[in-house]
């Protein structure tokens, strides 16, 4: 009996785990910019002035970006090489162990300069671990998944990073509402040391999974690519040109995440630290549903035209999602502040993993996904502090934001035009430029 190549993988198992170990990582890497924007001009910066200190907190947040295209550089020669599982498990480790090392940090107060130095050691090996987290469990969930249904089952990895912003966010809300002296002195401290755990179970989970089928009969029957980034660069130079522009639609994200929290708790607007982050919180509980959607979407109707819907929507989003906040009404900004984040901006954010990882082959798909995306971050990682610097000295010009960040939804849009449409073509002919019909797929003896 013969079967497709691609229907001897485990979707279900993939996805269960690409969602559970994203969660979980990115909680740890979540809580992080909630801490950066609420906390850390306080304990780790000069708070004799507030608006620098806010500043360079905000720049520590935009470090592990610059981070992740080393690691992506690193760890998707080897993902390529010795697999996507083993990748899986050792970022998975190395972001539990970096996050639980800030909760322990000692404070400004304590050792001077030496604390944000500490600080930004420990978000540089966050930064390499989420280099090689998304890009892993991306590749995993894509080749175990049946060739008409990649876009739903890739989207569980980002579903999963929305699900670890939640948890982070619901960790914060009952920190941030402690009496000052306890939130600066311990309180702060939790949902770091909380990581631990986090290493474990995601440990538990992953080690569990098989290697790929696509990887497997790849390896057994070409052998990997004894040099991945050299085949990347002479095959999918321009595909890699795409992601990068693509992934810049992150900086909807941390704008959303982080600056926007910054300004609506400012006194310029004076929301509380707790209601502003219960919009993060719903908003991130509808995208756990959008996200799917999106991606089962994309799977009948093709990855660009829902990918740009999210692009362009969140470009007009964010003017309407800002000025809410400079109201000061606070009703207004939770609904649209669901709908920019958890409905618009979720339709680019839930078909990505599919729609990246399609335009490369088995041989450099971790590779290509990995530096591609992690660039891309980069830049949408120091957005937050771009942002804060042309908000104005009261950081209150919320339009120059809004404007700043639609102006980077432009490269995405341009990606996705340029790029072509994967949804139908058959696993193992990804990434090759004159796909062979459906008629001629390889079969592998069941």
């Amino acid at each position: 009996m013969s079967v497709p190549a691609e229907a001897v993988g485990q979707p279900k198992k993939a996805a269960t785990a690409a969602w559970i170990g994203s969660a979980l990582e990115y909680y740890d890497f979540f809580i992080y910019g909630s801490a950066a924007a609420l906390i850390f001009p306080e304990i780790f910066f000069d708070k004799s002035d507030p608006a620098t200190a806010t500043l360079l907190s905000l720049a520590t947040f935009g470090v592990a970006y610059a981070a992740r295209p080393i690691g992506a550089l690193f760890l998707g020669h080897f993902g390529d090489k010795v697999g996507r599982k083993k990748i899986m498990v050792f970022t998975l480790i190395l972001m539990g162990l970096s996050t639980f090392l800030i909760g322990c940090l000692p404070t400004r107060d304590q050792v001077g300069t030496l604390a944000p130095v500490l600080l930004v050691l420990c978000r540089v090996l966050q930064g390499i671990s989420a280099a090689g987290e998304q890009a892993s469990a991306n590749s995993m969930t894509l080749e175990h998944a049946p060739p008409n249904r990649r876009g739903f089952f890739t989207s569980f990895t980002l579903s999963g990073t929305q699900g670890g912003q939640l948890l982070a966010t619901l960790a914060f809300i009952p920190i941030a509402a402690l009496p000052e002296d306890q939130l600066l002195s311990w309180g702060w401290r939790i949902p770091f040391f909380l990581s631990i755990a986090v290493a474990v179970v995601g440990y538990v989970i992953r080690r569990k999974l098989e290697e790929t089928p696509a990887f497997e009969q790849q390896t057994a029957s070409e052998g990997v690519a004894k040099m991945p980034l050299a085949f990347l660069a002479r095959n999918h130079w321009a595909d890699v040109l795409r992601v990068i522009a693509g992934a810049l639609i992150a900086s909807v994200s941390t704008i959303f995440t982080v600056w926007a929290l910054a300004y609506a708790t400012s006194d310029s607007v004076g929301m509380s630290r707790s209601s502003m982050l219960w919009v993060g919180a719903l908003a991130n509980l509808v995208a756990l549903g959008t996200i799917p959607a999106w991606a089962t979407l994309s799977d009948r109707i093709g990855r660009r035209p829902v990918y740009l819907i999210g692009a362009a929507g969140s470009a007009v989003m964010m003017f309407v999602y800002l000025w809410a906040i400079s109201t000061g009404n606070y009703p207004l900004t939770l609904v649209l502040g669901i709908v920019t984040f958890g409905v618009v901006y979720s339709a680019a954010n839930g078909v990505w993993p599919a729609f990246y990882g399609e335009m490369f082959s088995t041989r450099v798909r971790l590779s290509g996904m990995a530096i591609g995306t992690q660039i891309g971050f980069a830049v949408a990682g120091f957005a937050v502090t771009f942002a804060a610097q042309i908000a104005g000295p009261d950081g209150s010009d919320w339009s120059a934001v809004a404007f700043f960040t639609a102006a980077l939804c432009v490269p995405p849009v341009i990606a996705v035009l340029t790029a072509r449409e994967t949804h139908s073509i058959p696993t193992e002919q990804l990434g090759e430029r004159t796909p062979k019909p459906a008629a001629e797929r390889e079969t592998v003896t069941a």
